[in-house]
């Protein structure tokens, strides 16, 4: 498993705090998918920008439809996030 440098949510500060602050989880987390991205903010922000645009715009699909797509790919590709 790779290993990527990332800032926690308590040493967050400035956009990136408030980028965590936006999509943190209920439990206080921010999920490490984006995490990853915490060394470049416009990429955490682009990021998330993407998969709201895929999961909620505008779509033939509906969104359990769309959902199903990323459990599916996921399992093909052995992805255990």
């Amino acid at each position: 498993m790779a290993w990527i440098k990332v800032i926690r949510e308590g040493e967050s500060t400035g956009r990136l705090r408030q980028l965590y602050d936006k999509y943190m989880e209920p439990n206080g987390i921010v999920d490490n998918i984006l995490k990853i991205h915490s060394l470049n903010v416009k990429s955490l922000q682009t990021h998330y920008d993407l998969y709201a645009h895929l999961m909620r715009g505008r779509s033939e699909l509906s969104r359990v439809q769309r959902e199903m797509i990323a459990v599916v790919a996921s399992a093909a590709n052995h992805c255990r996030y």
